[in-house]
């Protein structure tokens, strides 16, 4: 099998299984495949055969693809900002409207010399390991629940290195936040309500962790704790569902968040919320 051959094959199988970037995936999946084949160079060299390894490796990766297992997590990385961070079923694949939190939280950093954040839910670490990249001064605290989403954090603190200003502790929510100790409050709680999990893409619904996915009230929850742990004129920014500005909104007017702000995704649905602390 030649090179242009393996990329017609694979393109139609992935299409055959309903993927909309078939073509894309199957130039990223072969250049996985191949110890010498670079993408960007795939159609230079699209008469080259294959080596036999080669071509059994990238039969099994378009396997693993068809049966919607997600790109990222065949790949075993994905780019957030300016980071490429290891990604595994450990913990969500950190998503371009997650980089929006990241340009939220950053902008109520400006003028701060050594501000203190708190990432609830860190999962991959992106969100603590993009403020700690842009903001030299940030000290950055990430917590989740799970044992194993830190395991693959701290792996991705280790590839990032930030000059140890990010620290990641296993830590429950429902144990409170601490009090008066951060200037930021930033988290992509889990947003999806139990009954909407099965209209989820299956790369989603079947893959990827479903404590980080699926929970009724996490929002509010992380909303209510941050209440404690930010300091007076400190923020807190939000990931949300696109059917939830207005909800939110109004429990962070409740709670006493003041300045609120809904900043839309790249495909223009309410998908940040932002509030001012202060009491």
């Amino acid at each position: 099998m030649t090179v242009g051959e393996a990329l017609a094959h694979g393109t139609q199988v992935l299409a055959e299984a309903g993927i909309d970037t078939a073509r894309l995936e199957a130039e990223l999946l072969l250049a996985r495949a191949c110890d010498d084949c670079a993408r960007a160079l795939l159609y230079m060299e699209l008469r080259r055969d294959l080596k036999p390894e080669a071509e059994e490796a990238y039969g099994e990766l378009l396997l693993r693809r068809a049966r919607r297992e997600p790109l990222a997590y065949i790949l075993g990385h994905w780019g957030f900002r300016r980071l490429t961070l290891k990604t595994d079923t450990r913990a969500l694949i950190p998503r371009p409207e997650t980089e929006i939190v990241v340009e939220r939280a950053l902008e109520h950093l400006e003028g701060l010399d050594a501000p203190r954040v708190l990432d609830v839910g860190t999962g991959t670490g992106a969100i603590a390991l993009a403020i700690a990249d842009e903001h030299p001064g940030a000290a950055v605290t990430g917590i989740d629940a799970s044992a194993d989403a830190l395991a693959l954090a701290r792996e991705n603190l280790d590839l990032v290195g930030v000059d140890g200003r990010v620290r990641l502790v296993e830590h429950d929510l429902t144990d409170g936040l601490g009090s008066d100790d951060f200037d930021l409050v930033v988290s992509n709680p889990p947003y999806i309500e139990p009954e909407d999990l099965e209209t989820l893409q299956p790369e989603v619904r079947d893959w990827e962790p479903r404590i980080a996915l699926v929970a009724h009230g996490a929002t509010e929850a992380v909303a209510r704790a941050a209440t404690e742990a930010l300091r007076p004129g400190g923020w807190i920014v939000l990931e949300i569902a696109e059917n939830q500005a207005a909800n939110v909104a109004g429990v962070l007017d409740g709670l006493g968040y003041g300045e609120l702000r809904i900043s839309p995704d790249m495909a223009g649905r309410d998908r940040v919320i932002e509030g001012k602390w202060s009491r």
